[in-house]
């Protein structure tokens, strides 16, 4: 197995792109070789921050050097950005959501399949030292059986702070693809695949007015549920209530808690790396905080792509894989699915539960 860095191209320069620029200071195996945008001022800005060529979507996915190309495009791009990159022989690692429509991330799979190509998708927090403790006081029977969880993420929406929020309530948005692939891929991580879904949605409001800088006055037309709320059923027969809104006055701290017949367990919130973590065993009146040995508790974003790129290298599996990311996307799909029909849905896709991180890995 050769140790040469995997050299990456990343198409997408918007805020986000910033923490995979820096990928290379955090892992070695990483190596950026060109940044692309359709807004090629936006590219050369970002290019010229961190020492990186500037380049045409184009002219990077032609480029002979680029081996995993990461696609930070708009949601609604994803999957057809993604599906580009397969065709020029790239493998692909996707920020979440995988794609919007099922059908493309079917096609993404079969693709890479066909020409022996890679897929990953975001988010990677479930590979974070805090997620990864929860991970091991399940596997080692501290919590017993797992029996059921929660996922809250309650809050009153993005028209407050985001400088231009208008596409979070269009087709692609909501809380559920926005949020919900955190959650519901820890979910995963900690159960299993999920077997069935059902769900409830609504809009509350069908105007909103964004109160947030430059745009503030500005009337936002709501044109997807900003309320998304049901039950999924495991394969391990554990099942979890998730509630994602942008309705309501006040939230709280997010939640994401697992219920077992030996403990409950409070995982930290997953769209974080870090803890805190703590656990009550039957019986005691308190909480305890558990140390988290694992390692990556900063923001480490890029992680997913790191251990796709050693997989690259070494053919063995990595975790933040395609087969996962599609099988989150069909659960989102399914609560509104679930919520317009009135029924049970009974997921098609599946995927491995990922392997736990040892201690230390690196």
């Amino acid at each position: 197995m050769t140790t040469q860095p995997v050299n990456i191209g990343i198409i997408g320069a918007g805020n986000i792109s910033s923490i995979y620029l820096e990928s290379p200071i955090k892992f070695k195996n990483l190596n950026v070789v060109g940044v692309a945008d359709i807004d090629m001022v936006r590219a050369k800005a970002q290019g010229e921050k961190y020492g990186v060529p500037a380049m045409t979507v184009e002219d990077l996915l032609a480029n002979p050097e680029v081996e995993i190309i990461i696609n930070l495009t708009v949601p609604l791009a994803h999957g057809q950005v993604a599906l580009r990159a397969l065709e020029a022989g790239k493998n692909v690692y996707t920020e979440k959501p995988l794609a919007y429509d099922k059908s493309e991330a079917t096609r993404m799979l079969a693709l890479a399949k066909e020409k022996g190509l890679l897929v990953g998708g975001a988010p990677d927090t479930f590979m974070g030292g805090g997620l990864q403790t929860c991970r091991k006081l399940i596997d080692n029977g501290e919590v017993g059986q797992p029996v059921a969880g929660v996922a809250h993420m309650l809050s009153r929406g993005m028209e407050s702070w985001h400088p231009n929020p208008d596409f979070f309530f269009q087709r692609g948005g909501g809380p559920m693809f926005d949020i919900g692939p955190y959650y519901l891929t820890a979910f995963v991580s900690l159960f299993g695949p999920a077997k069935s879904v059902v769900g409830g949605a609504r809009i509350t409001h069908a105007e909103r007015t964004i109160t947030s800088q430059p745009l503030n006055g500005t009337k936002i037309q709501v044109n997807v549920p900003t309320t998304v709320m049901g039950v999924i059923e495991f394969v391990n027969n554990a099942m979890a209530t998730v509630i994602m809104t942008w309705d309501v006055a006040e939230g709280y701290t997010p939640r994401l808690e697992v219920y077992g017949t030996k403990a409950s367990l409070i995982c930290p919130d997953p769209n974080t790396f870090g803890g805190p973590v703590k656990l009550r065993r039957a019986g005691e009146k308190e909480w305890s905080e558990i140390a988290v040995e694992h390692g990556w508790i900063q923001n480490s974003r890029g992680l997913g792509v790191a251990d796709m790129a050693h997989a690259l290298r070494s053919g063995k599996p990595f975790r933040a894989n395609g087969a996962m990311a599609s099988h989150v996307l069909e659960m989102m799909h399914a609560f509104h699915e679930s919520a317009e029909t009135g029924r049970r849905i009974d997921l098609t896709t599946t995927c491995e539960q990922p392997e736990p991180l040892p201690i230390g890995w690196s």
